[in-house]
């Protein structure tokens, strides 16, 4: 009961601060960080133009990388971002825990003074000691004008942002980490098929990751357009793939099921209305709708996804949404159930000492 009590008081405490800030709160800045995507991120021809990422330090053992060091690092994450949740999902498969890499959470519904740890006792995040994540970003360097991004890694011990590349951030808990990863844990990024994944998940950010923003945050007619067409074209081209295949690589789940999972999961939700996606929905394509349910099925999927988080980042405080109504729907109990892929691939494999725990997991979170 205790638990339950300080949780609904977190959510309440986050709620009043979210109505706090659509009703003109104090914004507040951090050196030159930038708190929106209109801050040099919108061309003149009104296409989005992702911003690129500033700390890219690679993990490992040479000289100038950053050590692979358990308790050193603290992963700053929200449910609401796929490229963060895409970092929880392979730290949850490959069983790399909060021992060896902390995680503080940003609550969904960025503010004008950037991500802020409102979820957390007194507004701060425990570790850090901040209230805002850009304030560690002008702290790292006062020069940085880009925008404080999730995920973002910050080594505890030198009080630093050192990485926030999400490309290649999963990539590195998926080798060099190895060390940490539980026994039977899968091989995600596995050297046989290391090429082809990275083609594909360099076609899958710029047509469906990040090709959804291009169309959201496009602010002319003709870019809204074009992006619209590529993300279309290229889920036709996905639901054609999985028709004959369990997972994009076969009966191997990989880096890249997680990272279309993650647009996936977000998108009859989030994107289908909020970023006027509305050819069709995920649910409407059966390869797609199936491959995405079953993949919910692994309890990392499921435990990383959070709906209303979703819903909240992207619908409050958004242009389109001033008196920041929230939807009731859509109705998340569809994603419990049964999909085809059992069926017509066999029972579901994940890592070749995993099938009975990841049973026994599921059958724990579904109960």
């Amino acid at each position: 009961m205790a638990e339950f009590e300080a949780a609904a008081c977190s959510i309440a405490s986050h709620r009043a601060k979210e109505q706090q800030q659509s009703s003109g709160a104090e914004v507040r800045s951090f050196g030159k960080v930038a708190t929106s995507e209109n801050k040099g991120e919108i061309t003149t021809n009104g296409a989005f133009v992702r911003q690129k990422n500033r700390f890219c330090t690679p993990f490992g053992d040479r000289e100038g990388e950053l050590p692979v060091e358990a308790g050193r690092y603290r992963l700053i994450w929200t449910p609401l971002c796929p490229w963060a949740t895409r970092q929880m999902i392979v730290l949850r498969l490959l069983g790399i825990g909060e021992d060896v890499i902390s995680v503080g959470t940003v609550a969904p519904v960025r503010t004008e003074s950037g991500w802020e740890f409102s979820l957390d006792p007194e507004g701060k995040d425990p570790v850090l000691g901040i209230r805002y994540l850009p304030e560690i970003y002008a702290a790292t360097d006062p020069d940085y004008g880009g925008r404080a991004t999730v995920p973002t890694i910050v080594d505890v011990k030198e009080q630093r942002v050192v990485n926030n590349d999400y490309h290649r951030l999963s990539n590195y808990w998926e080798t060099v980490w190895k060390p940490f990863w539980k026994p039977g844990a899968p091989e995600l990024y596995p050297l046989d098929l290391r090429t082809g994944i990275d083609a594909l998940n360099e076609i899958l950010f710029h047509e469906i990751n990040n090709g959804v923003y291009k169309a959201g945050f496009a602010t002319s007619q003709e870019e809204y357009e074009k992006n619209y067409r590529l993300v279309f074209a290229r889920l036709d081209w996905l639901e054609e793939r999985l028709a004959d295949r369990r997972f994009l690589f076969g009966d191997r789940l990989t880096d890249s099921d997680v990272r279309l999972y993650v647009t996936l999961a977000r998108f009859d939700t989030a994107y289908y209305f909020g970023f006027r996606l509305n050819e069709r929905r995920i649910m409407d394509y059966p390869n797609l709708w199936n491959y995405a349910k079953d993949l919910y099925s692994i309890p990392a999927f499921a435990q990383s996804t959070d709906f209303d988080a979703i819903k909240r980042g992207y619908l409050l405080g958004a242009a389109e949404n001033p008196d920041g109504i929230l939807p009731d729907g859509p109705d998340e109990s569809v994603w419990l159930e049964p999909n085809d892929r059992s069926e017509r691939f066999g029972p579901l494999r994940i890592g070749p000492a995993l099938d009975m725990q990841h049973l026994r997991e599921v059958e724990t979170w579904q109960s």
